[in-house]
């Protein structure tokens, strides 16, 4: 609704010759009752407020100001279902869906992230704001959550706004639901052609090199870097000529202490592990919560690849060589992050 004008009372009586007083009170171009310069005043050259003997009254906030904010947001949200519903919106090859991504997942996830583990973010401008990337980074938790704080953590803290497009294990799209949220929040299946095609067209890529070692490792062995495999993340960033930018992950490791690991139920139900923790499965569904720990991501200093000759990703020796650099360099920041953290929950 448009705001009403103010039309003076006195409106009429100024016109047929009334008070000066009033004619006075109405300054040229003005008719909402505002007091104007008189003429030979030392400060009529000063706009209201800062003249003798007038007080500054703040700029009071549009009456609908507030309700106009949540009416646009309605409007937002049923526009966002008309397009859900017709299909009128956009996914890439992969079936990235930026706009479900942007307004219902990251939502989603952003509670969790900001208040549940208050994720605290560091080195964020060694990734480009421009062109590919490939983000390797540690993994653990016992549930891969620590890929999805990940993500939100790139998306929300970049200048640029960047997404992250995770590279995930062939279970992730053999799983119900999942598979179809996976692939809607950008990830793609974890091979060597799919991070290359992304990351030549300018995608920011993240990986985890230690996958089901790394998450399935017994709560004993926190923050120790499982085997990085041949070095395939490395040979693609090399054939793609794109910086490879190391990221160390601490807290992910506490939220599920994983003490023990039952190998028949994981096979009768098709899975790498299954984990037993202190609270799962002695509390049932209760013991799938997530503890409620402090965490911290650093991205470290990239590591530049375009200056290899043509060619160099068939040398195992630099391939070794790289990989052994990259795993170094997050290890070493993990140790460095440990030693800082004051407790595991604050």
């Amino acid at each position: 609704m448009a705001d009403a004008k103010v039309i003076p009372f006195d409106d009429d009586r100024s016109r047929s010759g009334g008070s000066p007083r009033a004619a006075r009170r109405r300054g040229p171009g003005r008719g909402n009752g505002s007091v104007s310069a008189l003429p030979g005043r030392p400060d009529a050259g000063l706009p209201p407020g800062e003249r003798a003997g007038e007080a500054h009254e703040p700029e009071a906030a549009p009456e609908g100001a507030g309700r106009a904010g949540w009416e646009r947001r309605i409007a937002g949200g049923l526009a966002f279902l008309r397009r859900r519903v017709t299909g009128e919106y956009d996914v890439d090859e992969f079936g990235y869906d930026k706009e479900l991504t942007d307004q219902v997942l990251m939502s989603a996830l952003r509670p969790v992230y900001e208040k549940y583990f208050r994720v605290e973010v560091k080195g964020i401008e060694n990734i480009p704001s421009e062109g590919g990337a490939l983000i390797v980074s540690n993994h653990s938790g016992t549930l891969p959550l620590d890929g999805l704080m990940l993500q939100v953590a790139v998306h929300d803290n970049h200048p640029a706004g960047r997404h992250l497009r995770l590279l995930a294990a062939d279970l992730v799209f053999m799983l119900p639901v999942v598979n179809e949220l996976a692939r809607k929040a950008g990830h793609t299946l974890a091979c060597a052609e799919d991070a290359e095609r992304l990351l030549r067209q300018g995608e920011v890529v993240g990986v985890m090199p230690e996958g089901f070692k790394g998450i399935g490792k017994p709560f004993s062995e926190r923050y120790k870097l499982q085997r990085f495999g041949r070095g395939g993340f490395v040979s693609t960033a090399l054939q793609a000529g794109v910086p490879i930018v190391p990221c160390s992950i601490v807290g992910a490791e506490e939220i599920y202490p994983m003490i023990g690991n039952s190998r028949t139920l994981a096979r009768l139900l098709g899975t790498p592990y299954f984990p037993i923790t202190p609270t799962f499965p002695w509390l049932g569904p209760l013991g799938a919560v997530p503890l409620p720990t402090k965490w911290t991501i650093q991205f470290g200093e990239p590591i530049p690849t375009d200056g290899y000759p043509l060619g160099a990703a068939e040398d195992p020796m630099l391939m070794f060589n790289l990989t052994d650099q990259v795993r170094e360099q997050i290890q070493h920041t993990l140790y460095k992050l440990l030693v800082q953290r004051r407790s595991v929950f604050f």
